[in-house]
């Protein structure tokens, strides 16, 4: 695959060939829809991405790992900015706040979580309790006063939004990155780190 897929990423063509004979039942019930599965970070296997299936309800969450040759289709965060809000009619409101206030900046950025899952798929997952889970990919150091302007921005939307910076070596939250005077958490493929520059490991 020319493609190099990334943590969050969600992928068509999981199996029950992919997965060990012990798993939940309700896995089966996502196979079985053709749901997607989403990357996570984890250290790749031969041949082999590690992913997570996720259930109808919050709790059901399963990591699993899908042979690279069955992926049939893939989609990435920021291509969910770009979808027909008429047939999501009771999420256009907040999307289209988001998207206004994004549009200030020049960084590739999209939904994950429930509210990517539901863009991607049309299932109902966002809830009135859902966080707006948003990634915003920041190849380049993002100082501490540039991460405040673009706090206060996303600030001023009201939303419940959970923003995770991806930097070249990770993810680290938006929230932490700003508030933060010390080490913040880095989200690793090989595991989490405390770094005070998640753009320099």
């Amino acid at each position: 695959m020319d493609i190099q897929l990334q943590p969050h990423d969600l992928l068509w063509g999981m199996t029950f060939a992919d997965l060990p004979d012990d798993r939940p039942d309700w896995v089966d019930g996502a196979i079985q829809r053709g749901d997607p599965v989403v990357v996570r970070r984890a250290a790749p296997t031969s041949g082999k991405l590690p992913v997570g299936i996720r259930g109808t309800q919050r709790h059901q969450r399963y990591a699993a790992e899908i042979a690279v040759h069955r992926i049939k289709h893939f989609v990435k965060p920021e291509q969910l900015r770009h979808v027909n809000l008429e047939k999501f009619p009771h999420l256009a409101e907040p999307v289209q706040k988001l998207q206004a206030c994004m549009q200030a900046f020049s960084w590739d950025w999209g939904y994950t979580g429930s509210m990517g899952f539901e863009l991607a798929t049309g299932h109902s997952t966002v809830t009135a309790q859902s966080d707006i889970d948003v990634l915003i990919r920041v190849p380049h150091y993002l100082s501490k006063s540039e991460a405040q302007c673009l706090w206060r921005m996303l600030e001023q939307t009201q939303l419940p939004l959970d923003v995770q910076l991806q930097t070249p070596f990770g993810g680290t939250a938006l929230k932490e990155w700003v508030r933060s005077t010390g080490k913040v958490l880095l989200k690793c493929n090989d595991g989490a780190v405390l770094t005070d520059n998640p753009w320099q490991l």
